[in-house]
């Protein structure tokens, strides 16, 4: 059975507080105020790394989440990829279990994270210890649609994942 899809694009910018309105304006509504986020990925002697995968454990607020995700499908502008998540009651069990299994945490990562929504569409303001980034996730043509309500729709991408620019930027 295959899995959903994550559909995404991430945009570097440089003003999140100019954004903001922009995007109230466009339809989304805030979902989650700006919060940390702490994002810790796990893995058993690099396998799923060596896939093109990834299982995460994100802290956000009060809420813990397990992700996987799966290989990228190749695209130039955007980030498609399985994805399974659900939410955890506790998440020092759920460390306990993957450390039983085998995992072991090998990057941790944190970031201030605000969530905007609108039919259809989530978009994330993110400010990471090397930059801000708008995050829009939705169906291509969602995410295409509001990157030309923006203005942004010939902006430059970010097609690297958070693990990775957190390596390009030594921070792990």
């Amino acid at each position: 059975m295959p899995h959903p899809l994550e559909t995404e694009v991430k945009l570097p910018v440089s003003d999140l507080g100019a954004l903001r309105p922009l995007l109230l304006a466009r339809g989304f509504r805030t979902s989650v105020e700006a919060q940390n986020e702490k994002s810790v990925l796990w893995d058993r002697q690099r396998e799923l790394l060596e896939k093109g995968c990834a299982l995460r454990v994100r802290q956000y607020g009060s809420a813990t989440r397990l992700t996987w995700k799966g290989p990228k499908v190749p695209d130039a502008r955007l980030k498609i990829r399985p994805e399974l998540e659900t939410g955890i009651e506790d998440g020092g069990v759920l460390e306990g279990i993957l450390l039983e299994l085998g995992f072991a945490p090998v990057l941790s990562m944190e970031k201030r994270r605000e969530v905007l929504t609108r039919p259809g569409l989530t978009a994330c303001l993110d400010e990471a210890p090397f930059g801000s980034y708008l995050e829009l996730e939705g169906s291509a043509e969602a995410i295409q649609e509001a990157l030309v309500q923006l203005g942004l729709e010939d902006a430059p991408v970010e097609t690297r994942s958070y693990p990775a620019l957190y390596e390009a930027h030594g921070l792990v």
